[in-house]
């Protein structure tokens, strides 16, 4: 069991950082397990769990979360070596990216098993929706990159827009990435239209804008391509 740590709402720190360079810099095999379970352990916990109810890689065949959850810490650890922070990665974004993948790889896998067992005409319904088992598929790489893209541009928006209309501007277009499985547009008028519902601004302002989110996408989204992991 990890050890417990004071709540402070941050559980992957720069001592966790710098203790996974320590860690890969130390020959000493138990210098090393004391540096992994007394600065390392908690956060990869933390991290694993985060990212499992996050984006709800249930599809399992482990009976319980939590032994999944070890599955994916034991092969962060496996990997722990390859982190290199002279590349200019943060260990965060590294093994988040790591674990997201090998869940990625484990539901699909899972899922695949379920639909070829599943009969064709699997369906369940209760008071308010239809259900069928695509509605349960796992996300794809690009839907994960997205919803970081998305959570770091709301976090960061009055300093990405730091006046207020604009960021008012970007939040009703990053609605529509939020809404986006919900949302059946494909016009680009439309899509305009939307925008100006939430809120009063002209045509060259929205694309103003979007192209500055879309630079923004766009050169975040390279580095995940060619490195693996995003570097929000």
């Amino acid at each position: 069991m990890p050890k417990k740590k004071k709540s402070t709402g941050v559980y992957f720190t720069q001592d966790t950082e710098d203790a996974i360079v320590l860690y890969n810099n130390t020959p000493d095999p138990e210098v090393r397990s004391t540096i992994y379970s007394d600065r390392i352990h908690y956060a990869f916990f933390k991290l694993t769990e985060n990212i499992i109810h996050t984006f709800k890689f249930y599809y399992t065949e482990v009976d319980e979360i939590e032994h999944l959850q070890h599955e994916v810490i034991t092969f962060l650890l496996s990997k722990m070596h390859h982190f290199d922070p002279t590349k200019g990665a943060k260990a965060y974004s590294y093994f988040g990216t790591i674990a997201k993948r090998y869940l990625i790889i484990s539901n699909q896998k899972n899922y695949k098993k379920r639909v070829d067992k599943a009969p064709v005409s699997l369906l369940e319904e209760d008071d308010n929706h239809s259900y069928t088992i695509d509605d349960y598929a796992p996300k794809d790489n690009l839907s994960l990159f997205l919803d970081e893209y998305v959570e770091y541009c709301t976090k960061n928006i009055f300093t990405l827009f730091p006046k207020e209309h604009d960021a008012q501007v970007a939040d009703a277009i990053l609605e529509i990435f939020r809404k986006r499985e919900d949302i059946d547009i494909f016009n680009k008028k439309a899509l305009y239209i939307y925008i100006r519902e939430m809120v009063d601004v002209k045509t060259p302002k929205i694309t103003k804008i979007a192209n500055q989110l879309y630079d923004i996408f766009k050169d975040n989204y390279i580095f995940y391509l060619e490195n693996g992991y995003t570097d929000f």
